[in-house]
């Protein structure tokens, strides 16, 4: 890390006053010492909440923190609300990089220059973010697409900060508090790669291709097609999209849309996405949703820039959808008991004890009306809850939980009054019936069948080797009980030897010393004697 960046770094520490975020009464006293004697103390504090000067640090820190910034809004478990929510808030607002770069990397990248690629370029960015830009082209066969450039240098840019994230992370696991349970290595390692899978377009085309073959015949998404061709590690192109902003409510409404039709739609888009296909769209922030308006009554979405994707084991998946019912019907020892049988608590948690303290958090909440409540409150409380029973996080759920706050937060914009969870209900409900019923019965034993078509022929012989192997075992547990019982007796035997040698000594070093002894017994007093007696009989007890 250059002097340069960390002095950067230390001046908008001091700006902002970030050492006043730290719990120094808690922290020991060395750090209390540097903290006391920096140079931050010789700056006033800044009149704005602690959210919110934690937010803009990270803002003037650069892309790279901002969406760190970013990832941690969605960890509702490591930071206090006001936190979260202030982090929530966070924007890419990078000025583009030069137009004659761009066309530089997208030369290098396809070996052909701009001019022999497409039929037009537009040097002017179209949008520009922390990783990449993007511009408007048309390729030779007339088709309108948008090239997407990661940034010159990025990526020595990030392996920098990570490293000083990295650094501060093992201060905080060291040094707070709370340090190893919030994980903070663990938190920037997720990061990591997190931002390095963004920096390969190819993995982004490649889970766009897969998002549009999901929704292939689907007139509630669309999802623009990838021009292989043309697509490299650094460069993208993929079909330029026509549609209205998802947050330009104002147009949408002067289109005549059906808002209502269209906050369900996200809704269900979010569920297909996860129980359907177990392959959802992870970054699903208004700024890559849009809207086909072509038909208002009933609206489609489009969803761009799937760089960031999640996906769920079959466990996982059931216990999801399980917990989510369990909720809708307000059986909380069911969540509690889904909770450790699924190993996101310990198995010595009870389970009394949990639901007691879930249903203290959620009750309140679910007694609102239906349209009043959030999932992210219920998610808030469960969190506050989690901490308390030392809940380990589940890296696989935290971009699903993610997902689904952003959905919330969408359908609500676009149509106050919606109820998600009546809408989630149906489709959950279906879901399992169809998972556990006759038709997900032949749909495992169709999606098992080539590899039972293997084992069956091998099972006589699996059945023997299993038999053989418990015989073998039973021989084993029979020999070993029996050895056992025979040491046992050996040394019983070898006790009772021992016993008897130590009687006979005795009595012969009586026998030999008996007038010796009887002269000294005789001028001695009785507490003496009875002390010689006690001592002798304690040398014959075993």
């Amino acid at each position: 890390m250059g002097l340069r960046r960390l002095l950067a770094i230390l001046i908008i520490v001091c700006r902002y006053r970030i050492d006043l975020l730290l719990p120094q009464d808690k922290l020991p006293l060395r750090l209390r010492l540097l903290l006391r004697c920096g140079p931050w103390r010789l700056c006033p504090a800044p009149a704005l909440s602690r959210g919110q000067r934690l937010r803009l640090a990270l803002e003037s820190l650069g892309p790279i923190f901002i969406k760190f910034g970013q990832l941690l809004s969605t960890r509702r478990d490591l930071l206090p609300d006001d936190i979260a929510e202030e982090l929530a808030l966070l924007q890419d607002r990078v000025p583009p990089f030069p137009s004659d770069q761009a066309v530089a990397v997208i030369e290098k990248a396809l070996g052909q220059s701009v001019d022999d690629v497409f039929a037009s370029f537009d040097r002017n960015a179209l949008a520009s973010a922390s990783i990449a830009q993007v511009h408007c082209a048309t390729l030779k066969t007339g088709e309108q697409v948008v090239v997407k450039v990661v940034r010159p240098g990025i990526e020595t840019t990030i392996g920098k900060d990570i490293q000083l994230m990295q650094s501060i992370a093992r201060i905080v696991r060291r040094h707070l508090p709370d340090g190893r349970r919030l994980r903070p290595e663990e938190v920037v390692e997720d990061y990591r790669h997190t931002i390095y899978d963004e920096l390969d377009l190819q993995r982004e085309g490649a889970n766009t291709s897969q998002l549009r073959r999901n929704f292939a015949a689907s007139d509630i998404l669309y999802v623009p097609e990838v021009y292989w061709d043309y697509t490299r590690r650094n460069v993208l192109v993929i079909e330029r999209i026509h549609g209205i902003p998802v947050t330009d409510v104002e147009t949408l409404n002067a289109q005549g849309t059906d808002m209502k039709k269209l906050a369900e739609r996200g809704v269900e888009i979010f569920f297909t996405q996860v129980f359907r296909d177990n392959f959802f769209h992870a970054d699903m922030h208004p700024g890559n949703i849009f809207v086909n308006c072509d038909d208002p009554d009933n609206p489609q979405y489009i969803a761009i820039d799937c760089g960031i994707v999640g996906s769920l084991t079959r466990e996982d998946q059931d216990y999801l959808a399980r917990n989510l019912l369990a909720f809708f019907h307000q059986d909380y020892y069911e969540v509690a008991a889904l909770h450790i049988e699924s190993g996101w608590v310990g198995e010595n948690t009870r389970a009394n004890e949990f639901a007691a303290a879930i249903r203290t958090v959620c009750e309140p909440i679910l007694e609102k009306p239906l349209k009043d409540i959030s999932f992210g409150q219920v998610l808030l409380g469960l969190f506050q809850t989690a901490r308390r029973f030392n809940m380990e996080v589940q890296p696989q759920l935290v971009l699903l939980q993610k997902t689904l706050l952003n959905i919330e937060g969408l359908g609500r914009q676009l149509y106050p009054e919606l109820d998600l969870w009546s809408t989630a209900k149906p489709y959950l409900e279906k879901w399992m019936k169809e998972r556990a019923g006759i038709g997900g019965l032949w749909e495992s034993l169709k999606r098992q069948a080539p590899e039972l078509s293997h084992q069956l022929p091998e099972l006589p012989v699996l059945a023997h080797q299993a038999l053989s192997r418990m015989e073998h075992e039973h021989r084993q547990r029979h020999q070993q009980v029996t050895a056992i019982s025979q040491m046992r007796r050996q040394m019983s035997q070898q006790g009772k030897r021992q016993h008897r040698l130590r009687i006979g000594l005795a009595l012969v070093a009586i026998a030999l010393a008996w007038q010796p002894l009887s002269s000294w017994a005789a001028t001695q007093d009785w507490p003496i004697l009875a002390a010689a007696g006690a001592g002798l009989i304690l040398l014959l007890w075993h």
